[in-house]
């Protein structure tokens, strides 16, 4: 037992693609194949095609997706953000971080081996490409140690050009998200010279994207994703992971003649196919590592050889550490339930900002210095700077007009007419002017209404000061 705990402790502290001097050990997984690996292919395909097609999506003719960092306008699910709604885009993403924590807590990685992009394309179309130009683990073992010759320059340079060509479509999606595919399309048609910045920024991208997955590989999840090290803090006993069944397999016996097997062995035949097929290099049934995704390959590989050994499937499974060791799967636990309900919190009031946000972004401030003027007849005037933004994609003719004041009105200096364009700012010092007989009070709130093309689209509220009112 003390002999367990020591191993226990050594596994722990080291990573299995890195050796005792600090090199890197370039991990070979055999092939992949299973039911489960089937079913990645299907969630993969259609991640894929969405991702590719987004940057074609169109809702009332904006794009699906937009995040241009650049010009700081965000448009999700055809909805626009500006630099205005800053506070909206920190809610949504604290409300994603916080669903991402619950899913973890429930499910562990399950997103890191089913939906994440470094996973999809390392996994299941940069090494799908590999298998099909070099063929599996120990046929790329071989490739690597043979001498250079007219194959291996053939299917090595082959392989690294098919890759660098898919870096290029993957860098050209990422720019049409953050750029929009319109910009992206010009950029492409035109001399390099023409749009440096874009072309510089298309080259800096597909340069990322080949190193990353040509080169940097499963290290990318493993020392710099800081998502797989807060599994540490994340997971809790009840958390459903890829998980290897110690009471069943335990202990480890190879396969031997009838009379020689021993009755205390456990399933666990020690074949290490878990291992071969572990595309970040462990061994899972030395339990949960930061290094595991949850990819399912182990699963499937283990499958097949208790089959092949007519022992029953899913010795290794999604299973949870409670699960595994008292038979019950119990999900829902006090740190899932405390989770869900800021979660729903959160959600309800994202809802609520959405639902009630305006059109318009207003910021009304008296002029300084100023009180308020009397008037000929008896009218007494106040003095505002009014800064009005439109966030909507379409231009916007606006008039203002004083609500709860029947016989109140509103002038702007300088002109009479207020037109905006998408995300435009314009800025104008108005009068607002009302009979001193409407005033009960020397500090009035005035309720203005933002219209255009006569429809009320939004409002907002200042104060109007006036002279001291006489009780009669």
């Amino acid at each position: 037992m003390e002999n367990h705990y020591e191993y226990e402790e050594e596994y722990r502290n080291t990573i299995a693609t890195v050796d005792e001097s600090g090199k890197r050990i370039w991990v070979y997984p055999k092939k992949p194949k299973g039911k489960y690996h089937n079913k990645r292919i299907i969630v993969t395909v259609i991640l894929l095609s969405l991702l590719f097609s987004g940057p074609f999506i169109t809702i009332d003719g904006q794009p699906l997706l937009l995040l241009n960092i650049f010009e700081r306008k965000f448009i999700i699910f055809g909805q626009a953000f500006w630099p205005q709604d800053f506070f909206l885009l920190a809610v949504l993403l604290v409300t994603f971080f916080v669903f991402v924590i619950l899913f973890t807590v429930a499910f562990g990685r399950v997103w890191c081996g089913w939906a994440c992009p470094q996973t999809l394309f390392l996994e299941m179309v940069f090494r799908k490409i590999e298998y099909l130009i070099e063929g599996d683990a120990n046929k790329q073992r071989k490739l690597n140690q043979a001498p250079w010759n007219s194959t291996k320059i053939f299917k090595k340079g082959s392989k690294q050009l098919i890759f660098l060509l898919i870096s290029l479509l993957i860098s050209h999606t990422v720019m049409a998200y953050l750029i929009g595919v319109d910009q992206v399309i010009e950029i492409v048609s035109q001399p390099p010279l023409e749009n440096l910045s874009g072309f510089l920024g298309l080259l800096a991208f597909t340069g990322i994207f080949y190193w990353v997955f040509a080169f940097f590989r499963e290290q990318a999840c493993v020392a710099v994703c800081p998502y797989g090290r807060l599994q540490s803090v994340l997971l809790v006993k009840e958390s459903i992971v890829v998980m290897y069944d110690w009471i069943r397999g335990e202990p480890r016996d190879k396969i031997k003649k009838k009379a020689e097997q021993t009755s205390e062995a456990g399933d666990c035949i020690d074949c290490k196919l878990c291992v071969h097929a572990c595309p970040t290099g462990i061994d899972i049934r030395n339990g949960t590592q930061l290094e595991c995704v949850n990819c399912t390959a182990c699963m499937d590989a283990c499958d097949e050889v208790m089959h092949k050994v007519d022992r029953p499937e899913g010795l290794i499974r999604y299973s949870s550490h409670t699960a595994i060791e008292t038979g019950q799967t119990k999900l829902f636990n006090a740190r899932v339930a405390g989770y869900a309900v800021i979660l729903v919190a959160l959600i309800g009031f994202l809802l609520f900002m959405l639902i009630s946000r305006s059109d318009v972004d207003i910021n009304a401030l008296k002029v300084p210095g100023t009180l308020y003027e009397k008037l000929a007849g008896d009218t007494i005037s106040n003095l505002y700077n009014i800064q009005l933004i439109n966030k909507t994609f379409d231009p916007k003719e606006l008039r203002l007009s004083v609500l709860n004041f029947e016989h109140a009105s509103i002038e702007q200096v300088g002109s009479s007419q207020i037109l905006l364009n998408s995300n435009e700012k314009f800025s104008g010092t108005f009068f607002i002017k009302i009979p001193k007989a409407d005033l009960a009070s020397t500090k009035s709130k005035i309720d203005i209404g933002v219209y255009a093309d006569d429809e009320l689209i939004s409002d907002f509220k200042v104060s109007f000061l006036g002279p001291v009112v006489l009780k009669k």
